[in-house]
């Protein structure tokens, strides 16, 4: 296989893991403030305490694999999106600093302040991450020299923002499920009505997304226009959210939740093949555009990360898998809980 495509796959493979595993967590933190008593809270919070720091190894490792496949790349919308990802960085920070302080002291100020935070920040790293892909998706300005010519406020554009909302809804719907999973009393049975409600909520978000891309972003669908069996994609999309409420209402909750996980794969497969095989658009002028050919490492470069990848990803996959192995089960709080 042409490695320049090899690492295209491996990349959104990468950032997929991600957000099938910290959408959750961040779906979590965003339903946060929904529970009213300290014991909820902390059940929460420890549904994803053991795993949530485990799955942002798959954001380094895409990060990583993006650097160095394609330099370019990095250093475009690393550079151009600055602002964005220093404001996305500090999220992040206040997130972990909240799962790890909130417990600390009893008082209730001090734990309702990073409780706050927890949420905010969840939201907020949601929403940051559906607009940068709102903005890789309708282009960027890109110069001559590949350097990103915009501003941080010509990013929050109407479609961005309205992909941010619909990744907010699809996380919140997806850490509602996996709480389901994870609960069980009155706060499950509380956690069951938020489920149907997010579920609506994103439902009604996805459909305005895909009806604004058909509509305004014709480029996103000439791949299916050119290679009709890729039409199994949005396909396996469709069936996918169509079985998370059949999932719920028959009380299958890790089925729902794989589908869930499968929604949120396909949506990402549909983003890639739409934009493949450019990785940043540019929409002052197409020639611009950043591809897996004129922005990737050398041939020799991607020949050595390829065996590295062959090492390093079955390493990454067996951490996950013995993770969440180990910590299966029911949330039960005891002495080194948060």
């Amino acid at each position: 296989m042409d490695l320049h495509i090899l690492w295209f796959i491996l990349v959104a493979v990468l950032l997929a893991g991600y957000a099938v595993l910290d959408g959750f967590d961040l779906g979590v933190g965003i339903l946060h403030l929904f529970t009213k008593e300290d014991l909820d809270r902390r059940i929460m919070l420890n549904s994803i305490g053991p795993v949530w720091d485990g799955n942002e190894v798959w954001l380094v490792t895409g990060g990583g694999a993006l650097f160095a496949a394609f330099p370019d790349v990095y250093a475009t919308v690393f550079s151009g999106f600055y602002t964005a990802f220093y404001l996305l960085l500090a999220m992040l920070i206040f997130r972990a600093v909240s799962i790890e302080f909130r417990s600390k002291e009893p008082m209730k100020w001090w734990r309702q302040t990073w409780d706050v935070a927890f949420s905010i920040s969840s939201l907020l790293i949601a929403l940051l991450m559906g607009v940068a892909l709102g903005n890789i998706i309708i282009g960027v300005p890109i110069a001559a020299d590949k350097e990103f010519a915009g501003s941080f406020l010509g990013m929050l554009n109407p479609f961005s923002l309205l992909l941010g909302i619909c990744t907010v809804a699809l996380f919140a719907m997806h850490g509602s499920i996996y709480a389901v999973m994870k609960t069980e009393g009155e706060l499950h049975e509380r956690i069951k009505k938020w489920v149907k409600k997010t579920i609506i909520f994103f439902i009604l978000c996805y459909g305005g997304v895909t009806m604004t891309t058909l509509i305004f972003f014709p480029h996103m669908i000439a791949p299916f226009k050119a290679y009709p069996v890729l039409f199994a994609i949005p396909v396996i999309t469709l069936l996918a959210i169509a079985n998370i409420p059949r999932a719920i209402s028959k009380q299958q909750y890790f089925f729902a939740f794989i589908s869930s996980s499968g929604a949120i794969v396909m949506f990402l497969a549909l983003t890639a093949i739409g934009l493949f095989p450019n990785l940043v658009l540019a929409s002052n002028n197409p020639a611009h555009s950043l591809t897996i050919y004129n922005a990737s490492a050398s041939q020799k470069t991607l020949e050595y990360m390829t065996v590295i990848a062959v090492f390093g990803v079955p390493v990454v996959l067996a951490y996950t898998f013995g993770i969440y192995w180990v910590f299966k089960g029911k949330v039960k709080l005891d002495s080194m809980s948060y």
